[in-house]
């Protein structure tokens, strides 16, 4: 025989996995706009700098070498940015179904 005390525990089991999720999301998502902003602060304060290098050129070949450089820094910066936002982007998905995963675990009977 169920006893209300039990359904009350289960729901206040549910209720506080459900607000320990989503401040996790909460912290994911404001990790994840910060690695953003930071990225498009870099970003424009090295095309900044470019284009202060860009203007003091006197010939083509310093301004072809001066692009070729700005745009090999730009695609390094590009890729190890974009693995760091994937790695937040993936532990925010963890995190958010890490609930799912406890209940489906109380209710999946056990292995023998």
């Amino acid at each position: 025989m169920f006893k209300v005390e039990d359904f009350q525990s289960y729901g206040k089991e549910q209720f506080e996995q459900c607000v320990a999720s989503a401040t996790s999301v909460q912290h994911g998502l404001q990790a994840i706009a910060s690695a953003y902003g930071d990225y498009t602060k870099k970003s424009f304060e090295d095309t900044k700098s470019f284009v202060e290098k860009l203007s003091g050129v006197k010939s083509l070949d310093k301004a072809m070498e001066a692009q070729t450089d700005f745009a090999r820094s730009s695609y390094e910066t590009f890729v190890a940015e974009s693995q760091k936002i994937a790695g937040l982007y993936s532990d925010l998905a963890k995190q958010a179904f890490k609930p799912v995963e406890t209940i489906v675990s109380k209710f999946t009977p056990a292995a023998n």
